[in-house]
């Protein structure tokens, strides 16, 4: 039998979903957090209320059908006592299919919920991590510079980022590859190609410049740098330069034959498998301020996508997160230090949803971790564990962040076909988590 053994108290920085969530888990365990919060003695430039757990962009929590992949990892949160679906569903308001609330009054349902449960709350900015404290560094994607600079010595600078650039990310089963070719460029014949290819003719590549210069884009905030490096300028900014400017861009066509017709197409959008398992594949250059609309219509033009599912969309936003596959081990604590975890958006997750859940399982890792009980995470036929292995088993050389989806599950076995897929994943996952929760959640 386990003994709870003398540890060191729990401190949790930044009030935002992941640590209200993590305080949320801790407290309802007996250990009783001191939760961080730097308003409102000091705001970013993001934020304007002095609340904890603030939605900043959005009031939506997205669809709330478990079929759908966000839906799932939502149910599995409700299963797990997760203090973030509890307040949402409070507080929700009318939004179709989707979970959408009153900002206020969901702020304030956490803020009364953990002041209630002996979460001490501390108005105060942290500047030190402290090494007396067993710590969960919760601070989000815009960390004060101060305390950006402590987590960049604590991890080494390089595997600190502050600047996002994101390309699409589609999922492998939705690609026509009757209109794709793979290859790389300058390959040898027969070799196997690194890239797949979407070939486009010239009245292609003309329909998809003038879709491109009509697109919508998303609004910039203040606070983000509106310009961007020129490595990786929104493909629509690249393309007002001129209708022939992607061709020496991300879609030059230079040392590329499509073997249907032995020529070399007059444009090329290349996709990159994006993770091991093939199941997810990333536009390569295609980084974009578009609206998710756009992009779905839009890039639905280039020949090969035109059903395709977007795993991930494109952007482009200041966000402080740290490279985890490189840093954190799979129950979210520091490689270098049993005693620091991370949770929310700094560790690669995007998304409110994905944020309380990691925050929710740092928490519960926390508990376990004073209790010298075993940390073994979910599965990956799990919505929470798959989020795990991807934030700590991507290729730490191209890690970016990202939001919970299918293609980051265990596949499912056999056909599925495709309308009953969201169905066979949900029925698979919460049956894993039951049996799961049995072993490690008390």
């Amino acid at each position: 039998m386990n003994r709870r053994r003398e540890i060191k108290p729990v401190v949790i920085i930044g009030g935002g979903l992941a640590g209200c969530e993590a305080a949320w888990q801790t407290a309802k365990r007996g250990i009783y957090p001191l939760l961080y919060e730097m308003k409102p003695a000091r705001f970013s430039p993001a934020h304007t209320s002095a609340l904890l757990a603030e939605l900043v962009c959005s009031n939506s929590f997205r669809s709330n059908a478990p079929e759908n992949a966000v839906g799932l990892l939502k149910e599995e949160m409700r299963m797990m006592g997760s203090l973030t679906m509890e307040a949402a569903d409070a507080t929700a308001v009318p939004a179709g299919k989707a979970l959408a609330v009153d900002r206020t009054l969901f702020s304030r349902y956490i803020e009364e919920r953990l002041s209630s449960a002996g979460v001490n709350i501390v108005r105060e900015e942290v500047t030190r991590i402290p090494d007396e404290f067993i710590v969960i560094i919760a601070t989000g994607p815009l960390t004060s510079d101060t305390l950006a600079q402590e987590i960049s010595t604590l991890t080494g600078g390089e595997y600190l980022h502050f600047y996002d650039a994101i390309s699409p990310v589609v999922e492998a089963e939705s690609i026509d590859h009757t209109r794709v070719f793979r290859a790389s460029r300058y390959g040898e014949e027969n070799e196997r190609g690194d890239y797949l290819n979407c070939p486009l003719t010239q009245e292609e590549y003309e329909r998809f410049w003038t879709e491109l210069m009509k697109g919508e884009e998303v609004p910039l905030r203040g606070f983000e740098d509106r310009h961007c490096f020129e490595g990786c300028l929104p493909i629509e900014v690249l393309a007002r330069r001129g209708p022939k400017t992607l061709l020496f861009g991300p879609m030059k066509p230079v040392g590329l034959i499509d073997p249907k017709t032995g020529k070399r197409p007059y444009a090329v959008v290349q996709l990159r498998q994006e993770n091991s398992e093939g199941t997810l594949y990333n536009m390569v250059g295609f980084q974009t301020k578009l609206t998710w609309t756009e992009q779905r219509r839009i890039l639905r033009i280039i020949p090969g996508l035109e059903k395709t599912d977007f795993a991930r969309y494109g952007s482009i936003h200041r966000n402080t997160f740290i490279n985890s596959p490189a840093l954190l081990r799979k129950t979210l604590q520091l490689q270098s230090n049993n005693d620091i975890f991370f949770a929310g958006q700094i560790t690669g997750v995007e998304g409110y949803v994905e944020s309380a859940a990691m925050g929710l399982m740092a928490g519960l890792n926390v508990c376990r971790h004073a209790a010298g009980q075993d940390m073994t995470p979910p599965s990956r036929t799990t919505a929470l564990g798959a989020l795990l292995h991807h934030i700590t088993n991507a290729d730490y050389k191209t890690f970016q962040p990202m939001n919970v989806n299918f293609g980051l599950f265990d596949p499912l076995e056999g056909r599925v076909r495709k309308k009953e897929r969201g169905r066979q994943y949900a029925k698979r996952s919460l049956t894993a988590l039951k049996s799961w929760m049995e072993l490690y959640v008390s």
